[in-house]
């Protein structure tokens, strides 16, 4: 019989996660202070997403991750279709959810994985992970977090970038 037992291995490696999320989440708070909604669709030139898309984008992959840590989505799937991976650039101010919605649901997305994370034992890092974005027949959950952490973590810095390409100053030194 498999224990479930959380072992100082796991804790330790479920300690490290949690800080990555909240250094994620914080980074991208700061970086989106003072942002309107208007800021948030400023495009980068000469190509490449606005901040509001990536806002969208972040929240989709956790809300993508949220039912495989035993929480439950913020907006689910069908309000941030517009902001999978691999949609089209956000032109169209229409399309865009508005910047505030998109700021409170990035803050319970956080504390969401954070609760989540809290209740994952080595057997349930083990398991099969609920999908792969690499397509990996043998995703673990862990394998899966890694990626996705990595993910978050690539996009939170683009806000710095896309902070400073919306005239404003660095919030990060």
């Amino acid at each position: 019989m498999a224990t479930t037992m959380v072992t100082p291995a796991i804790a330790g490696e479920i300690e490290i996660l949690t800080r990555q999320t909240r250094a994620i989440h914080g980074v991208v708070r700061r970086n989106v202070e003072g942002f309107t909604q208007e800021d948030s669709l400023k495009q980068p030139e000469p190509g490449g997403n606005c901040l509001n898309w990536v806002l969208g984008h972040l929240l989709c992959i956790y809300d993508q991750v949220l039912p495989g840590i035993g929480q439950e989505p913020v907006l689910g799937v069908g309000a941030l279709k517009r902001y999978e991976r691999g949609s089209a650039e956000l032109h169209n101010a229409g399309e865009a959810l508005p910047l505030a919605d998109l700021l409170a649901a990035w803050d319970e997305a956080a504390k969401r994985v954070e609760a989540g994370l809290g209740t994952l034992t080595a057997e349930k890092m083990d398991a099969r992970a609920p999908f792969s974005p690499s397509n990996n027949p043998k995703e673990t959950l862990r394998s899966l977090l890694a990626a996705v952490f990595f993910h978050q973590a690539y996009h939170s810095g683009q806000t710095g970038l896309l902070r400073r390409m919306a005239g404003k100053e660095g919030a990060i030194r």
